[in-house]
């Protein structure tokens, strides 16, 4: 048996790590000219910097980061910031403040005012017990009641995780977030940055790691179709020619969901994206430990610095992804200075990146629309952070779509009736849609 893993991202890469961790043979076939998805890192002449296509917030309780990373040797390649728990800047009402959990599960730091968002009593955290008992068409506005906690902690943390307004964005989404990190206390809710960027974190080592494994991985190799009969797939069909499969091989489908809704019959996923601006700022080379900050009240909702880069994000930004970089910059610098005053001065080099489909909007109606791994057909399997997982559509979301694409193929494998046990006839060029 052999497994296709088409998608290079981080789902395909999660998938093909752990398949190389058991043995199994698998390739992986990349349409770009490198894998890695959204999850990409380049140097930008104009910064003279390696930037992130993209900024990915991390928190320790992550426990499918940590597996992936320990996995591949990349554990110390995330560094936390030097102060405890979540900075915020509120420039609505010009203060800072940092919410600071406690490590254990009891959460003992809600009686505590320097430790808890200003102007909010013990009490009012019962809000967070509230998306727990969320229903499956709720929104985080309609449970969680107006007031400091919400515009401070609960809207934020909603905004980026599910990269949704938070008036439209699934309660039970954020509850995912929440039940995995806040809830278990702060030795599970610690921020971590990359210490360098996000490609020598996630994507590197896992190359490094499947090239160790003989896990080939081919890029430049787009599967533009992909062939059936008697309900499974027999062949493969690339730019370079017709790949015909093994009658026990295995496919993992971990591309983005219009591409898996082109390639797959009768497959309806979630088709509605959600925008992500974020801006790259040169900044001097310091022996500084890694920070970053949420931002209330302002354009950018986190600031993230590191030696020589100060990089912002903004989720679900459907009003700013068509102003002009121009403008954006100035905007955004201001949130960096605002955020880190010892920065203050003029505008320096930049780079906006717009992501006008950086994920699945995730509201109710688009999270009922997310399909589970299995399909119809006994030797495919999807994976991506578009898919059921239980979990936003984040960096963890992908890798545990990745590691249970790969249980299940492990799964099919070793039943009795799995496909290497069955003939496939010859195919006869049927594709998908």
């Amino acid at each position: 048996m052999t497994v296709h893993v088409i998608g290079g991202g981080l789902a395909g890469l999660a998938a093909a790590v752990e398949l190389a961790r058991t043995g199994i043979p698998a390739v992986v076939y990349e349409a770009t000219p490198r894998p890695g998805g959204r999850c990409r890192a380049f140097h930008e002449p104009a910064l003279d910097r390696v930037i992130d296509n993209g900024n990915h917030l991390v928190l320790s309780g992550n426990r499918n980061v940590r597996r992936y990373l320990d996995l591949i040797g990349a554990r110390d390649r995330l560094a936390a910031p030097a102060r405890p728990g979540f900075r915020f800047v509120d420039l609505e009402r010009g203060r800072e403040f940092t919410v600071r959990p406690n490590r254990g599960r009891l959460p003992w730091w809600v009686l505590l005012s320097g430790r808890r968002v200003p102007e909010t009593r013990p009490r009012d955290y019962l809000a967070l017990r509230r998306l727990s008992k969320a229903g499956p068409e709720d929104t985080v506005a309609g449970v969680v009641p107006p007031g400091e906690l919400y515009r401070c902690l609960i809207e934020p943390l909603a905004v980026s995780a599910l990269n949704t307004p938070a008036d439209e964005a699934s309660a039970r989404g954020l509850w995912a977030v929440v039940e995995q990190t806040l809830a278990k206390g702060g030795s599970q809710t610690i921020p971590l940055i990359a210490r360098t960027d996000l490609a020598d974190t996630f994507i590197n080592p896992a190359l490094d790691y499947l090239h160790r494994h003989r896990v080939t991985v081919r890029t430049g190799m787009r599967v533009k179709a992909l062939e059936f009969e008697d309900d499974r797939i027999v062949a493969l069909e690339l730019d370079q020619g017709t790949l015909p499969l093994a009658p026990d091989d295995q496919v993992i489908l971990a591309v983005p969901p219009a591409i898996a809704a082109r390639l797959v019959p009768g497959l309806t996923p979630p088709d509605t994206d959600e925008p992500i601006v974020n801006g790259h700022f040169a900044i001097p080379f310091k022996e500084e430990p890694h920070d970053i900050a949420g931002i209330v009240g302002g354009t950018a909702h986190w600031v993230f610095r590191r030696p020589g880069i100060a990089s912002t994000t903004v989720s679900a930004a459907r009003g700013l992804v068509d102003a002009p970089a121009e403008e954006l910059a100035s905007l955004l610098w201001a949130d960096v200075v605002r955020a880190f005053p010892d920065l203050a001065g003029p505008l320096p080099a930049y780079r906006i990146i717009k992501e006008k489909r950086a994920t699945i909007r995730q509201s109710p109606t688009d999270e009922a629309r997310r399909p589970g791994c299995p399909t119809p057909y006994p030797n495919l399997w999807l994976a991506g952070d578009w898919t059921a997982t239980g979990l936003p559509a984040t960096i963890e979301g992908s890798l545990l779509s990745g590691f249970r694409a790969a249980d299940h193929v492990r799964a099919a494998g070793a039943s009795p009736g799995s496909a290497r046990k069955r003939r496939v006839r010859p195919a006869s060029r049927g594709r998908a849609a």
